[in-house]
Order: C-alpha cells, then sequence, then structure tokens
C-alpha cells in the first residue's frame, strides 16, 4: 500500500507555511492552516485524511524548528486547555538575518549556484528545506546562472521513492540483491538516512526483523520500492552524519595493493582517486565495497593487477570468469 502524496513539494508547502506565519500578527490556528495555506489546502481539497494532513502539519512544525526558525504556539486565555484553539505564528523580527550580516553580489551568486545544485531534488529533505530557508530571505536562485552550475542527479530509480518515505515518515519494501546472491531478498525497513558516499547514493535504515541498522545501496535495490502506511522507527538526530562516517571509515581501513600500468587509463583514474599512494607501478587504493571495486577494476583490463588482499583478487577472477562465461 501507497503512503500519503500530495500535489504540492515538501519545500514549497513549507516555504509557503513559513509566510502564512510570518504574515499574521495575531497567529493562525491549525484548521485556518490546514484550509488555507499552499500544500495543505490542495491535501484537504484532494481527499487525504484529516489524521494524515495533521501528521503532515506536526512533522513540519519540527522541521521549521530544526531550521532555528522561532514557532510560537500559544493559547488563547479564554481557551486555556484547548489545544484546537492553538495559535501558530512566526515573529518576523526573530527571524530576520541579523543586522551585521550583508550579501555581496558575489556571495548571492554562490548561494545561486548552490540554490541551482539542489533544483533536481535528489538531495535529501534537509538539504531542500536550506533552499528554502533561503527564499524566505529573498534570495532566490537567478535562471542566467543555473547553466553554469553543476548539477546533483542520479541513476537509481528508488531514490525518489525513498526520500518521498523519509519525508512521510512511514516504512517501505524493496527486493535486494546482495553480492554474490542469484535471488533477491524482500527488506522491509524504516529508512532514516540519504547519503552519497563516493559518489553512490546509500540507504540508512532500521531494519524491524533483525532490530538492526542496515545500509543499502541503492543501485542494489532490483525492484519498485512499497511506501507501508505503518509509522518508521523514528532517526536519531545526526543519523545522516553517522552514516557518512561509518561508510569514511569503511573507505579508509579497506585498501588494495595494485600494479598499474604507467601511463594507462587505469592509472589515470586510480592516481586521482582519494587518499590513492604511489611508489613506482603499484598503487595503494582505498575503496568501500569489495564488489564494485572488482567491477571497475575489471574494466582496465590488462592495465591492472590486484597484488592483495586475496579475497579482492579472487573477487575480480570470479568476475572476469563470468564475463568470458557470458560471451562464450
Amino acid at each position: 500500500m501507497s503512503g500519503p502524496s500530495s500535489a504540492v513539494n515538501p519545500e514549497d508547502r513549507l516555504f509557503h507555511l513559513i509566510l502564512a506565519l510570518m504574515s499574521s500578527s495575531y497567529g493562525l490556528t491549525k484548521d485556518q492552516i490546514l484550509s488555507t495555506v499552499r500544500g495543505y489546502r490542495e491535501d484537504t481539497e484532494g481527499g487525504m485524511s484529516r489524521e494524515s494532513i495533521e501528521r503532515r502539519f506536526e512533522r513540519d512544525k519540527d522541521s521549521l524548528r530544526s531550521l532555528g526558525i522561532p514557532l510560537e504556539a500559544t493559547i488563547p486565555p479564554e481557551d486555556d486547555g484547548n489545544n484546537k484553539n492553538t495559535l501558530y505564528r512566526i515573529p518576523k523580527g526573530a527571524y530576520d538575518l541579523p543586522d551585521d550580516i550583508e550579501f555581496s553580489a558575489r556571495d548571492i551568486a554562490l548561494l545561486n549556484l548552490a540554490a541551482a545544485v539542489w533544483r533536481e531534488g535528489t538531495l535529501s529533505k534537509d538539504a531542500r528545506i536550506a533552499q528554502m530557508k533561503l527564499a524566505s530571505f529573498g534570495i532566490t536562485v537567478d535562471e542566467r546562472l543555473v547553466g553554469f552550475a553543476p548539477v546533483i542527479s542520479t541513476r537509481d530509480p528508488s531514490l525518489k521513492a525513498l526520500r518521498d518515505a523519509i519525508d512521510q515518515g512511514v516504512t517501505v519494501s524493496f527486493s535486494y540483491l546482495k553480492p554474490g546472491d542469484t535471488t533477491a531478498s524482500k527488506r522491509t525497513v524504516s529508512p532514516q538516512a540519504l547519503v552519497n558516499h563516493e559518489g553512490r547514493w546509500h540507504l540508512y535504515s532500521h531494519e524491524a526483523s533483525s532490530g538492526k541498522h542496515k545500509t543499502f545501496l541503492l543501485r542494489r535495490i532490483v525492484s519498485g520500492v512499497a511506501l507501508h502506511t505503518e509509522p518508521a522507527v523514528e532517526a536519531i538526530a545526526g543519523v545522516a552524519d553517522q552514516a557518512l562516517a561509518d561508510l569514511e571509515k569503511l573507505y579508509q581501513t579497506q585498501h588494495a595493493l595494485i600494479e598499474v600500468t604507467s601511463g594507462s587509463d587505469a592509472w589515470s583514474v586510480l592516481t586521482q582517486r582519494r587518499g590513492t599512494t604511489a611508489e613506482g607501478s603499484h598503487l595503494l587504493v582505498h575503496y568501500t565495497d569489495a564488489d564494485i571495486f572488482a567491477e571497475e577494476l575489471c574494466s582496465y583490463g590488462d592495465e591492472v593487477m590486484v597484488l592483495e588482499p586475496e579475497a579482492l583478487r579472487t573477487q575480480v577472477i570470479a568476475h572476469l570468469t563470468g564475463l568470458v562465461g557470458a560471451h562464450g
């Protein structure tokens, strides 16, 4: 079963929520917000359940507070104890940039470039909300700069669905093919963070069946991602940083000694790899995933020869043997 979807993307909804809460000097009730603010209004008119819309509003309040936005919630004295009439507002003066902060033309250009990088929607919710925060300060993307900006994109078809699941706080299931396996296994997890390490996207999640946190490489998800209505296990603060730290630790501790033909394509690529050291024709190269690194080394043909570790050497030989068998 799919989770609730919205006709308006999360950052657009949050942006309009900020504008509405800053524009009201007295405050808005939850009913007023859900019936008038762009995003919630469309959800209501589209038939989304009141419970789902209210959960979305609660998550959006948490997002605003995580950005340091001073969201006030007060109950009128005459309605003491009646949460339905709680008034929400953002005191505009408390959200303004300090008087001693000014942006030069160069600063704004750099911020525009950063926002353009995010425009593909492939980064985390935090990054997209940061773009929205810049917009609320009046710093908008200059379309003339878009063509000059780097774009972070992905070929992993599961990325958008997983990002949506994290935004909605629901569990997901998918088929995952581990290295060495011939058949995929179904995994049901609480997605908690999407991180990009060494150019590849990873999902950090909590798996209920094992009670453990698991990291999945998105390129090994071989099915569509199903979003469920079951609430996901809530992530602890800094979960994305922890996921990246774990992957980086793996990268730093795993390395291979490789003999590489000097001046070859393999030499050009591997010597530019982060952390690589050279001694003569021998390179000490770091890697995160042995199976993916073995595939890469196979693509260089006779330009490389793995000296150690033996396990990686065996994987390279297995890949080459499989290629020979597949192509006669």
